[in-house]
């Protein structure tokens, strides 16, 4: 892994709330205009997104820097506002990275569980056609380290599914701007009270950041 340069995308950030005169200005989205960034989730007894994306991105990126990686976050701590998701993607393009993967969790229904992982459909302004085929096989090693890791179901329920735990979107500004292979995981919905419980704790964001590192290591292994 030495040398191997990946870059985790923490989603939201932890001062967003109280900016929303900056995260909702409109920045460019690959082909049209979306907001700079959102507040996020959180599970029902408080447990908010941001601090469980930046907890999780900072345990898988320990883990993948002790085999030798070179690895970015796009932002450093859960205090700031942003960056935008331009930005983020910036980030990414300008280190050229092998992986990028974007790290959340949904605020679905409580009757739905699970994970997936979102990877991109090609963008209205075309610009991200070339990493459309790696991308898929970035967002495939993930589910499988996904379930293997956590336990966790494939999700069933989003938008732009196309097979449960994968889906396809092209209204998502990271993967959109993204000129490296890309992924987005929906860690699981933090409105269910069994992922909930899953996500809040040390061992699941534990699992859950073993899984986001086994599932670089099989792209990157696949990709030699």
């Amino acid at each position: 892994m030495d040398g191997r340069r990946i870059v985790l995308d923490p989603g939201h950030n932890g001062a967003n709330a109280r900016h929303p005169e900056i995260i909702n200005r409109l920045v460019e989205a690959g082909g049209f205009k979306k907001p700079c960034n959102t507040t996020g989730t959180s599970t029902n007894a408080g447990y908010a997104e941001h601090a469980f994306t930046y907890d999780v991105a900072v345990r898988a990126a320990g883990i993948l820097r002790g085999l030798g990686a070179t690895v970015t976050l796009t932002r450093p701590d859960d205090k700031g506002v942003g960056p935008c998701v331009d930005r983020r993607a910036r980030i990414a393009n300008s280190r050229r990275a092998e992986v990028v993967v974007s790290i959340h969790a949904d605020g679905a229904s409580a009757r739905a569980r699970g994970f997936h992982v979102i990877e991109p459909a090609l963008a209205p302004d075309k610009g991200n056609r070339r990493i459309l085929t790696s991308s898929d096989g970035l967002a495939r090693a993930l589910r499988a380290s996904f379930s293997s890791v956590t336990g966790l179901p494939r999700a069933t329920y989003p938008g732009g599914i196309r097979e449960p735990g994968l889906a396809r979107r092209s209204d998502l500004a990271g993967l959109n701007l993204a000129r490296q292979p890309a992924a987005m995981i929906e860690c699981g919905n933090m409105r269910n009270s069994t992922d909930a419980r899953f996500l809040s704790s040390g061992s699941g964001r534990g699992k859950v950041a073993r899984a986001v590192a086994e599932g670089v290591l099989a792209y990157l292994g696949a990709e030699r």
